[in-house]
């Protein structure tokens, strides 16, 4: 019997088969198919989280490098390296190596500051991120998880910072450091067994370096790659909102694919984002600790702060007074404590806002259309009046920096802080609000009578008016695609066979809160199909 050998030209090549076996076994290819070419909008603002996933990338990179050389150890040592200045002074290892980094490793000083351009980068961009996510309700169900995802990001991008500018020992992130163990002993019943534990012993112990270290490297960053990773996931699996417009709805998605377009241009932005980070790298300086010299616990550095990031945190402190109180045999800080408290509070209202409006609203419905920031004043002025707080707070971080260099007193500006703590977001939610209005009655008045032209014309009886323009259908769609919501009063609960009950007071709270958000004085009734044809019929 005759056998014919088998045809060249019909084996598959080797990267086929190879992507077969892989196939068989992970089942990537049916995964990648599915997602592949899942449909992306377009629109600037989703770039901002693409800064923030990039940067986090340059971050791992330039951090892997760095701890090749680096070496977190408090041991003290004399330093002979290549920096004159610093030559026979004592300094922790740690300084040493950053200073050796900085002057004697090829490329150190410049992969130094990428990594640190890239954290402020990070973070900021996670701020601008979250509020863009906020102001146009894109929170709303079915993404309160990844909100949460979000939030821990930026949490942890925060301490991430503050333990990375904390490894040189210099003597500017050693304050920060004493800061720190000031806000861990503040802390009732169990601070100074945490402060122990933490620092090896009594500040600054031999210790702390070597643990911030490990938290740095491996701890913090493990966790936030996993909440990335997660966040991505969830990315994919929701549809990706987008902004109203013309063929736009809540059931469907108006973009590209994301393979190859998207992926393209994402990849291109990538080097773009790395190239904008290694520019800033090269030309603008920062952490140079090298002026600053190594940490002594005797010495305070002058006019030190931290990352802005982290400013906030101690305008809190240092807009507090510095009181004390006994409370059962204890002595309370609550210059500290309550500052401590405070920040805690104040980001832990930006976790749960998306639990608080959908309770307020009652409103469970998926939502993949993004509000604009004007159709929702109340959001929106919570969200300036959270920012001016912020602003405030940070201002109070460098309060002696405000001071010196305005020729101010130190006192007037801490005592301004304090007010503008509390009126500047009552003022900035009050203005805030009356600004969406207004905006809110200019699409109105836009939509009903046109776009003004600057085109005057007089009428036969004398009177000089100016002439609109009826907008285009897309814009009509745009100022008018939004929602809204009656107020709606919390009726009495009736159960089967019994009578009414009274309102609970969490009932009563939510119904003002919903008059809040949804009452006349609170949102512009948007103009309705018979006025615009009421309209129409006026000016023909």
């Amino acid at each position: 019997m005759d056998t014919e050998a088998p045809s060249s030209r019909g084996r598959a090549h080797r990267g086929e088969r190879l992507a077969d076996w892989a196939d068989g076994r992970v089942g990537f290819f049916g995964l990648a198919k599915a997602n592949m070419r899942k449909i992306f909008p377009d629109h600037w603002s989703f770039m901002l989280g693409e800064i923030c996933l990039y940067s986090f990338v340059v971050i791992i990179l330039t951090g892997i490098y760095l701890t090749l050389f680096f070496h977190p150890s408090m041991n003290e040592v004399e330093y002979h390296g290549s920096y004159i200045p610093m030559q026979g002074i004592l300094m922790s290892e740690a300084y040493a190596s950053t200073l050796a980094i900085s002057f004697d490793v090829r490329g150190g000083l410049l992969i130094r500051q990428i990594h640190h351009w890239a954290a402020v980068i990070f973070i900021a961009g996670m701020f601008v991120h979250m509020m863009r996510v906020f102001f146009n309700g894109a929170f709303r169900k079915p993404r309160e998880i990844n909100w949460l995802l979000g939030f821990l990001l930026l949490v942890l991008g925060m301490f991430t910072g503050f333990t990375g500018y904390s490894l040189p020992d210099d003597l500017l992130s050693g304050t920060g450091v004493r800061l720190t163990q000031g806000l861990i002993l503040a802390v009732p019943l169990v601070g100074t067994y945490l402060s122990m534990f933490l620092f090896g012993g009594e500040y600054p112990g031999t210790d702390i370096v070597a643990r911030f270290y490990s938290i740095h490297i491996l701890l913090l960053p493990g966790i936030m790659v996993g909440l990335v990773v997660g966040h991505l996931i969830l990315l994919f699996l929701h549809k990706h909102t987008q902004y109203a417009g013309p063929g736009r709805k809540n059931e469907n998605i108006v973009g590209m694919p994301f393979f190859p377009i998207y992926l393209a241009k994402a990849g291109g932005f990538f080097f773009l984002v790395f190239g904008v980070i290694a520019m800033l790298a090269a030309i603008a300086t920062i952490n140079p600790i090298w002026t600053i010299g190594p940490y002594r616990p005797d010495q305070v550095s002058a006019g030190a702060q931290p990352d802005w990031y982290m400013g906030f945190a101690e305008g809190l402190v240092r807009a507090m007074p510095g009181w004390e109180i006994d409370f059962w045999g204890h002595t309370l800080a609550l210059g500290v404590l309550v500052p401590l408290i405070a920040f805690a509070l104040y980001l832990g209202v930006i976790a749960v806002y998306p639990f608080i409006e959908s309770w307020i609203t009652g409103d469970d419905r998926e939502h993949h259309i993004l509000d604009r920031p004007r159709n929702a004043p109340t959001r929106t002025a919570l969200g300036v009046a959270w920012s001016v707080g912020y602003i405030v707070m940070l201002i109070g971080g460098g309060n002696d920096i405000v001071a010196t260099h305005f020729d101010l007193s130190l006192n007037h500006v801490t005592w301004f802080v304090r007010i503008a703590l509390f009126a500047g977001p009552v003022v900035a939610f009050i203005v805030t609000k009356r600004i969406c209005l207004a905006l809110q009655r200019r699409d109105r008045s836009k939509v009903l009578h046109g776009r003004e032209t600057g085109v005057i014309t007089r009428l036969p009886h004398g009177e000089f008016v100016e002439i609109h323009e009826p907008l285009p259908q897309s814009q009509l769609y745009l100022l008018t695609a939004h929602e809204q919501y009656e107020p709606g009063k919390a009726a009495p609960a009736v159960e089967k066979g019994q009578e009414e009950r009274e309102l609970t007071r969490a009932e009563k709270l939510r119904t003002k809160l919903r008059k809040s958000y949804f009452s006349k004085d609170n949102q512009v009734p948007k103009p309705t199909a018979e006025e615009f044809e009421d309209r129409g019929r006026t000016h023909s």
